[in-house]
């Protein structure tokens, strides 16, 4: 058996994992290897290192783990059609995503831009507009595994908490659930609107300008989950129309922002260059759920934990 990380671990993590298993063949590299690709059994991979070409050259691999919550740009339809199982990570992205969340929320309610801003300029002013986070309703479309811990840390601050997925059923810290065709009753009611939907075709330019429309204009609109959820330009919009208070976005539907992009040059809005879920313990906990997968894959095992459907996309 052996298995090829296109990634390098610290040495706490890797030496630990060799040990474990000491009847598998690790390689470790920086980077994705050919030669090594074409040898490997098992890939743990971030996903982005693959392609059509690099999946036909893998003549014996058998089980794509990623390390990434999102597989859209792996190859798809070149991985469905040699049926090799692929995994992921779903999960470990929850803490530091939500704690993302809350700080941006945190800081648009009690003003830190503006304190930042003051404190460079070496300014006194007290004129700032503060609000509270308790006793607010948000809106997360798309409450999985992230959006239900963005829901328990929301209702620690009294926030009244609605969920949107595709079939309506309870999740998990929603104080109500709504299937995703309802969303236009529920915007008017959100505070704060969080999109932690997937890349699917389904989910591809969602939100539309009248979704914005029927937010509160006081509303604060937080894109977590993938960029091509709305329209660069629809975004624009809503943002120079004043329909929302603010928008924080940590994806975008072309990454790297480019320089030329207008979102740059606009006050009411926050960019983050897609690192809400970076950890210092983000391979840590990686490897917590490919660790007991390989245990059942060397078992004959094939159901590993967060089995995907590449083609569905989750």
């Amino acid at each position: 058996m052996r298995i090829y990380f296109t990634f390098d671990p610290r040495p706490d993590l890797k030496e630990p994992l060799v040990k474990q298993f000491p009847h598998v063949e690790f390689i470790f590299h920086a980077r994705l290897d050919e030669e090594e690709l074409e040898k490997a059994d098992v890939l743990v991979t971030y996903g982005e290192d693959l392609n059509d070409s690099r999946i036909e050259i893998a003549k014996n691999l058998k089980w794509i783990f990623v390390a990434s919550a999102g597989i859209e740009k792996m190859p798809a339809k070149a991985i469905a059609e040699r049926n090799i199982l692929v995994s992921n990570v779903r999960g470990i992205h929850k803490t530091p995503m939500a704690e993302s969340i809350l700080a941006h929320i945190l800081s648009l309610k009690r003003a830190l831009p503006f304190i930042y801003e003051n404190k460079r300029n070496k300014v006194w002013d007290k004129k700032a507009q503060l609000s509270e986070l308790n006793g607010s309703t948000a809106l997360i479309i798309g409450p999985g595994a992230i959006g239900s811990e963005i829901g328990r840390l929301l209702q620690a601050f009294e926030v009244y908490t609605i969920g949107c997925n595709r079939s309506g059923e309870d999740a998990p810290f929603m104080n109500e659930t709504y299937r995703i065709d309802e969303l236009e009753s529920q915007l008017p009611k959100a505070h704060i609107v969080i999109s932690m939907l997937p890349s699917t075709p389904e989910t591809k330019h969602l939100i539309k300008l009248d979704h914005f429309k029927l937010m509160r204009d006081d509303a604060i609109f937080m894109n977590f989950g993938r960029g091509n959820v709305v329209k660069t330009d629809v975004l624009i919009q809503a943002l120079e129309q004043k329909l929302i208070f603010h928008a924080v976005l940590d994806v975008f539907e072309e990454e790297p922002l480019p320089l030329s992009s207008k979102l740059w040059e606009i006050d009411n809005v926050t960019i983050s260059p897609h690192f809400s879920s970076h950890s210092s313990r983000y391979v840590e906990r990686s490897l917590e759920i490919f660790k007991p997968s390989l245990e059942k894959w060397l078992n004959g095992e094939t159901d590993v934990e967060n089995k995907m459907n590449i083609l569905r996309g989750y």
